[in-house]
């Protein structure tokens, strides 16, 4: 594919919304970091497995393996918005919520574009404004309750993300028939022509203790033991270290080595990120409750939700590379995005990071000239005293279990 020249800019971008576009797309190819030929490791999900498709069993081969589902790359994008945000690159509006309070063992901080439902998630929910007044019930939560696909300017007031990766309100007071607005944009990595691979685990402890050198019990205040009168009691009795009270339990030991499937191999591996223009021309945006929405401010406004959704993948193709510990990747082209309208050739464009950012910031000064809000001063809560105990509970048992939550 060769590069284009022209630059996405603004009046580009309206006129793809006005003129009846029908999505902006761009597909980067990835190489391993190591290079081809090298072995890199997918997700696994429920049962340890990679998410196959024209999976052959016995010849070890797959047309297909997910190595970056939609899902997590709305995730990504979204926090390559928070670090552009947080070092003053642009204005967004967020949500934050701070989990503190005595007895925690860990207290940390969630925002609008880190928790997975957005505004919509439950542990914003389930916290309260700085004066004691639940999320809900503050003017911003109980925005939610009225939003709908022709009336979304209360979303893009306080949660625009929302409106480009989408958001379902289920465990607001509606329940099931909360608001609903889908994806307007869907990145997906995955990786083609697949050759399943091995993975190797063992370990050598350096003080050499046998796995028959001691029984070892839980101790009462955290830790092991030898001995049984200092160790958890369960009905009366001793509580084994893990399940069988080896050293090993305690992670010393030797560890065998042992050989298992893990990882591919594979020819190409690509992203393909689509933005929906037809989805985004769907969304009005009444600047007063009641009444009907004016198409020349909902254009500004479907102008502005495009430019971020494409600022956001375009700041995170910078960190999309490094997936997950032995899976990172490099694009091995310069990315352009296409603008696509039926019945036309697609028109190619080239957007860095800098063109994306002064893109959103111009989307965003017409946005604001006419009048559509956008509150940039940060929204924060705190969790409930529920929530706050809800969760020490839950770091209490991690901090007890030796196994995944």
């Amino acid at each position: 594919m060769s590069i284009p020249r022209t630059v996405l800019t603004l009046d580009i971008l309206k006129a793809a919304i006005t003129d009846g576009a029908s999505a902006i797309r761009t597909r980067i190819t990835y190489e391993p970091a190591a290079g081809n030929g090298t072995k890199v490791f997918p997700p696994t999900y429920e049962g340890g497995k990679y998410a196959l498709e024209g999976h052959n069993k016995e010849a070890g081969t797959a047309s297909r393996v997910l190595l970056d589902s939609v899902q997590a790359q709305a995730n990504r994008m979204e926090l390559a918005l928070l670090e552009a945000k947080r070092r003053g690159q642009l204005s967004l509006p967020v949500i934050t919520t701070k989990i503190e309070g005595e007895g925690l063992l860990k207290q940390f901080s969630v925002s609008s574009l880190e928790a997975p439902h957005r505004i919509a998630d439950a542990l914003l929910r389930d916290s309260i404004t700085n004066k004691g007044v639940k999320f809900r019930e503050a003017d911003v939560g109980k925005s939610l309750d009225s939003v709908d696909l022709k009336n979304a300017t209360a979303l893009l007031k306080y949660c625009p993300t929302a409106l480009v990766f989408g958001v379902w309100d289920s465990t607001g007071p509606k329940g099931g028939l909360g608001a609903k607005f889908p994806r307007a944009l869907v990145s997906e990595l995955v990786a083609h022509t697949v050759q399943l691979g091995v993975k190797t685990s063992s370990r050598i402890d350096p003080a050499e203790i046998r796995k028959d050198a001691a029984i070892i019990y839980a101790a009462a205040n955290g830790g092991w033991t030898f001995e049984e009168k200092e160790s958890l009691k369960e009905r009366g009795k001793p509580v084994l270290l893990g399940k069988d009270g080896k050293p090993s339990e305690a992670n010393h030991g030797n560890v065998v080595p042992s050989i298992t499937e893990g990882g591919v191999i594979f020819e190409k591996a690509e992203q393909t990120v689509v933005l929906s223009l037809t989805a985004l021309r769907r969304l009005c945006f009444p600047l007063e409750a009641g009444a009907a929405s004016d198409i020349a401010t909902d254009d500004k406004a479907r102008t502005l939700l495009a430019a971020l959704g494409l600022c956001a993948s375009v700041l995170a193709a910078e960190q999309n590379s490094d997936l997950r510990s032995r899976c990172q990747l490099y694009a091995a082209e310069t990315p352009s995005w296409e603008i696509l309208t039926a019945g036309q050739p697609a028109k190619s464009f080239t957007l860095t990071r800098k063109q994306a950012i002064d893109l959103f910031a111009s989307a965003l000064a017409e946005a604001k000239a006419a009048k559509l809000p956008w509150h940039e001063a940060e929204i924060e809560l705190q969790a409930s005293p529920q929530l706050v105990e809800l969760i020490r509970r839950s770091q209490a048992l991690s901090a007890k279990s030796t196994t995944e939550p």
